[in-house]
């Protein structure tokens, strides 16, 4: 099992058992796993981080109307199917953060967008791979207060990677 299959493996008995689920108990006995799409290689990027002139506070909207502080620290600049695209980088507590919305949203991913959290491999080079993208927890229930991403990450293009929309019906689990 390689490690997308066991991050997604251990995500779905998180969700299905753990009390930190953002699951309802009413869902999580109907919950059979999370939707994703196969495998995608060439959406594991190794970007090279434009930093901004300065580290500058921003404030970033979530589900419910409030707002949650970040860092913008840079940019990173890639193609996807012969198109450019740009994502914001922001630092959070715990790292790297990218809230971004594409063209897949919002038919085969959540409308409000997803998240991925980038890896420094090299200085100034972050590791983004699409594939390992989630949804917030906002998208399971309405209980959850969760960033949105700002306009300028807010994508035409298709990111065919990561988590797909969540249903709440009974939904057999996608082999990837």
């Amino acid at each position: 099992m390689n490690e997308l299959d066991q991050s997604r493996q251990e995500k779905d008995n998180f969700f299905r058992i753990d009390s930190q689920s953002p699951l309802t108990l009413a869902q999580k006995r109907n919950f059979s796993g999370l939707n994703y799409y196969p495998e995608n290689p060439s959406l594991r990027l190794e970007l090279t981080l434009e930093p901004t002139d300065y580290q500058e506070k921003v404030f970033l909207t979530t589900s419910t109307g409030t707002e949650r502080e970040y860092q913008h620290i840079g940019q990173v600049q890639f193609v996807v199917g012969g198109q450019d695209a740009i994502l914001q980088v922001y630092e959070a507590d715990y790292g790297y953060f990218v809230p971004f919305s594409d063209g897949t949203a919002p038919g085969e991913t959540y409308g409000a967008g997803r998240y991925l959290e980038p890896e420094e491999i090299r200085p100034n080079v972050l590791l983004l791979d699409f594939n390992f993208s989630y949804n917030p927890y906002c998208a399971y229930n309405d209980g959850w207060s969760c960033p949105l991403p700002p306009s300028a990450n807010r994508m035409k293009v298709r990111i065919e990677a990561g988590e797909k929309n969540f249903t709440k019906e009974p939904r057999e689990h996608e082999q990837v």
